[in-house]
């Protein structure tokens, strides 16, 4: 049973909140903000109490996702509630930010209100809650030369115009036609690579955990067939087909997916609702079909002048034809950094300080592959230590690499049987991230 529900941003902005019983104070939001910032470390708990009250959130989209409770109530059960509620609400709004809640909350609250009548949930499923929601989102992206990176010499049609950009898949599930509303489905094969590298570059240990993710935007879809690589294998059963073997050592499956083919044809089957949910998770260990995307050099080293610097070089090791688009990288910085001074090596890159978050945030619009571009940081810190410069690292990279997969994992093909006849738009689209450390 629970009786609040409220969203914070990371500074402790209140975005939403609902009182379902008024059992409790209305200091809770400020209650809760100053016991979650209190706590050393970077993860706080789950789950926190203040007298007879019981606060449990999670993070999402950088805002906090808090429902509390006075009862006895399960909390795996709240934390699976606000996963999915979290998941509704991007699904309706189209993301998950501090502006889209903002300029969304009427949805939201009306969300809220289908949600949990007194306390008590009553359901989490867009295929009901579409019968009662009638607020549409508003939504706000401005324009970006980015999305003209599809378009060739000459307007010729290059590899990455046949896959659908990765914001096509962040508008609401009910978008009039006026916002661009058609009925789409956007399959993505979503990999976070855990890479350890030596101070050469050398790869020393790497880890993947994959999701194939569908977004469906069809009022009504009876079935969807996805086929995988026919030499798709799990564990060290027997390689499977004639051509490259894809491995991973296991993966699970969402409740509505048939499996019925996938032994013999690896064909996924199922009737996917409209929203957002992952069909498929997988992992694989230590057993890369090939090397990792990216290689990164860098020397850290304290100057005369009592300054930091940090010198980053990061090689791009796809073919050249091929290029990593929305890179950036995430480099944690000692306690007490109070300025940067930066060289970067193109125009087109950029980095900035995040006191907040004690990193360095690099981002490169576009890497091609083949080619290395580096970055020269000058760290202005007080206090600076040699147990301040230990606090450097591990570095996060995050990127996409269309049409390009770890694990080799790729998308056959994309069958849908409608209900009702009509055309549909059918995007089939690969992201690839991954987090690399050293």
């Amino acid at each position: 049973m629970i009786s609040q529900v409220f969203i914070l941003s990371s500074k402790g902005d209140h975005l939403i909140y609902k009182d379902f019983r008024g059992e409790a104070e209305s200091n809770v939001v400020s209650v809760f903000y100053e016991k979650v910032t209190a706590l050393t470390g970077d993860q706080p708990p789950v789950v926190m109490t203040h007298k007879d009250l019981h606060f449990i959130h999670i993070r999402q989209g950088g805002l906090y996702w808090v429902a509390t409770t006075t009862a006895d109530s399960s909390p795996f059960t709240i934390i699976e509630f606000l996963n999915r509620l979290s998941s509704l609400v991007k699904d309706y709004c189209g993301s998950l930010s501090e502006k889209s809640v903002q300029m969304n909350f009427a949805l939201i609250y009306e969300l809220l209100d289908e949600v949990v009548d007194y306390g008590y949930i009553q359901t989490t499923s867009s295929d009901v809650l579409k019968n009662f929601i009638q607020t549409e989102a508003v939504t706000s992206r401005p324009f970006s030369l980015f999305d003209l990176s599809n378009v060739g010499l000459f307007g010729a049609e290059t590899q990455q115009s046949k896959v659908a950009p990765s914001s096509a898949a962040t508008r609401p599930i009910q978008s009039s036609r006026e916002q661009g509303g058609k009925s789409e489905i956007f399959v993505d094969v979503i990999e976070r690579m855990s890479v350890v590298l030596g101070s050469n570059g050398v790869l020393m240990k790497a880890d993947v955990e994959g999701e194939i993710r569908v977004k469906c935007y069809m009022p009504s879809c009876s079935e969807m067939r996805i086929g995988l690589n026919e030499e798709f294998s799990i564990g060290k059963s027997q390689l499977r087909g004639y051509g490259a073997a894809v491995r991973v050592d296991e993966c699970s499956f969402h409740q509505a997916v048939k499996l019925d083919e996938f032994d013999t044809h690896r064909i996924l089957r199922l009737c996917p609702s409209q929203g957002e949910q992952t069909v498929m998770q997988y992992q694989l260990a230590d057993d890369l079909p090939s090397a990792p995307p990216f290689r990164l050099f860098s020397t850290i080293e304290r100057d005369s002048g009592g300054r930091l610097l940090m010198y980053l070089k990061l090689r791009c090791d796809l073919p050249p034809k091929s290029a990593a688009i929305n890179v950036s990288s995430t480099i944690p910085v000692p306690k007490g950094s109070v300025s940067l001074s930066q060289e970067l090596s193109s125009p087109d890159q950029s980095a900035e300080l995040r006191p907040q978050s004690r990193a360095i945030v690099w981002q490169i619009p576009r890497f091609p592959g083949g080619t290395q571009l580096s970055a020269l940081f000058k760290l202005e810190v007080s206090g600076l230590s040699s147990a301040s410069m230990l606090e450097v690292g591990p570095v996060g990279l995050s990127f996409e690499l269309p049409k390009f997969t770890a694990t080799g994992l790729q998308i056959r093909f994309l069958r849908l049987s409608p209900i009702q006849p009509g055309p549909s738009q059918r995007w089939a689209s690969v992201k690839y991230r991954a987090v690399i450390g050293s």
